[in-house]
């Protein structure tokens, strides 16, 4: 990418982690916005104006600095750094890229889970011991099954590039 847009793709990757917590992307792109959310959030703990902004001169939304000051980088104050994990995820079905989440490692799963309103009620919902097993059963058929379907479609794409170059094939015979 040229300069403006990996700047612009990284200003966006940024509030986007920032206001989620977690975020799925490429495993490329994960590793570069790593470099830059521990650079912002280190350079966050001081809490002084001209901390504020370089961050917005970093990040184009005021809520997105404001988060980063005072929620974020208290959070991490006692860590010296290694504020962010990637977890790879698998292959994405429509063009096989490897696919990651990146998330804070304070990040708590069972209260983003208990954020979204599920279809199931009671205990379950609450996190109970139940719930929970249900919820890593489902995450990991769900990941299988994306796993499945990656490499399907890369099989796909395979067989349809030998279709291609057969036929061409045929034509500069005939």
């Amino acid at each position: 990418r040229k300069f403006n847009a990996r700047k612009a793709l990284i200003r966006g990757l940024v509030s986007s982690l920032v206001e989620h917590e977690r975020i799925a992307t490429t495993v490329e792109k994960a590793k570069e916005l790593r470099r830059h959310i521990e650079r912002m959030i280190t350079l966050g703990k001081k809490e002084n104006l001209a901390t504020r902004r370089v961050l917005l001169s970093r990040v184009p939304k005021r809520e997105t600095v404001e988060k980063i000051v005072n929620v974020i980088s208290p959070r991490f104050q006692s860590r010296p750094g290694g504020y962010t994990r990637i977890i790879k995820i698998g292959r994405r079905p429509g063009d096989t890229a490897e696919m990651a989440f990146i998330e804070f490692v304070d990040y708590d799963f069972k209260k983003a889970k208990a954020k979204k309103p599920s279809s199931a009620g009671g205990a379950e919902a609450k996190g109970g011991e139940a719930g929970q097993a249900k919820i890593a059963a489902s995450s990991s058929v769900q990941h299988k099954q994306k796993r499945v379907q990656a490499r399907l479609s890369a099989a796909h794409k395979k067989s349809v590039r030998k279709m291609r170059s057969k036929s061409r094939a045929e034509n500069r015979i005939s």
